[in-house]
């Protein structure tokens, strides 16, 4: 199950908003009280949504985490900066553009 915030992102960006401030324009809460977390203040131009709205943005919501996922591994197989350009040094920028093919392609994006 996806994360609220990211179901209220997808619905915000399907509605021209890009940037949302989860300290400032969207407030949530969780009680403890087995109900899960819900908006507490909604302090954006768009109409606040249901949550039957928002539960139509799962699929997109579960995408995005899985591609973050993705994002992560990748980043982790790249190595720093430091260790790229050593490797670009040590063995070609070809070689270094074919490593990065080749991680994005053990690891795809959904």
């Amino acid at each position: 199950m996806a994360k609220l915030s990211n179901k209220i992102k997808e619905y915000a960006k399907s509605q021209g908003v890009t940037e949302i401030d989860f300290r400032n324009d969207v407030l949530l809460q969780d009680d403890s009280n087995g109900q899960g977390a819900y908006i507490k203040e909604w302090n954006l131009d768009i109409a606040k949504p249901t949550m039957e709205q928002l539960n139509s943005y799962e699929d997109a919501a579960n995408t995005f985490e899985a591609n973050q996922q993705v994002i992560q591994k990748r980043l982790q197989e790249y190595g720093t900066i430091a260790q790229q350009i050593e490797y670009i040094t040590e063995n070609g920028l070809e070689a270094w553009q074919n490593k990065v093919q080749q991680i994005k392609t053990d690891n795809p994006k959904s």
